[in-house]
């Protein structure tokens, strides 16, 4: 989530690098310019945690590994804060930021929406390593997938649809994403669902 930068001149990515293991707030850097990160709403950090809970629940035992927000993604001379990936080269423990990411998922907001869209999916296909890139949205129930293999092509799940990740050979449901998520569209499906079975139980 990329907010308004700091009013600051330019400085150089080791200077950023090691600003960032001191600072209290993040940021993403751009070519020499740097970012404040905004906060995050409980939705936002409830479905960034339930993709990253099936991502390490699945990923456990093998070579690939998913990291939340405080891990970065280096594409040029620009770092990202995506809300998670997955990485499967065996970063060192020192470590704070990765240059080959498979999955890059982002969560968005009013705010951020445009710039996930537009700004980082532009940078993010830049990485040879990456095989997908989620879009998750948090006012609404939809998850935008698009992947290498189809040229980067959007694809678009609701409630009650699978994903199928093939670059980590996972499956998951959109209704596990937004689990305990209480946006419009998701209080409507759990009616709907629960509807649903008590005609089924009479």
């Amino acid at each position: 989530m990329m907010s308004n930068r700091a009013h600051q001149p330019l400085i150089s990515e080791q200077e950023y690098l090691e600003g960032e293991l001191h600072s209290d707030i993040k940021h993403e850097y751009i070519d020499g310019m740097i970012y404040a990160m905004s906060g995050a709403s409980a939705a936002h950090n409830r479905i960034a945690g339930n993709i990253y809970g099936e991502f390490r629940n699945h990923l456990k035992g093998k070579p690939c590994q998913p990291y939340s927000a405080d891990m970065k993604a280096k594409i040029g001379s620009k770092y990202f804060y995506p809300d998670v990936l997955v990485d499967c080269t065996d970063l060192a423990d020192d470590q704070y930021f990765t240059d080959s990411p498979t999955i890059i998922v982002e969560v968005l907001s009013k705010s951020t929406k445009q710039i996930d869209k537009t700004v980082k999916f532009n940078t993010y296909i830049q990485i040879p390593s990456l095989q997908e890139y989620l879009l998750v949205e948090q006012d609404t129930a939809e998850v935008e997938v698009l992947r290498r293999r189809t040229n980067w092509k959007a694809e678009h799940y609701f409630l009650g649809d699978i994903i199928k990740l093939d670059s980590i050979d996972l499956t998951i449901k959109v209704a596990d994403i937004y689990d305990r998520v209480k946006n419009t569209d998701v209080l409507e499906w759990l009616e709907k669902q629960a509807k649903q079975t008590t005609t089924e139980q009479e």
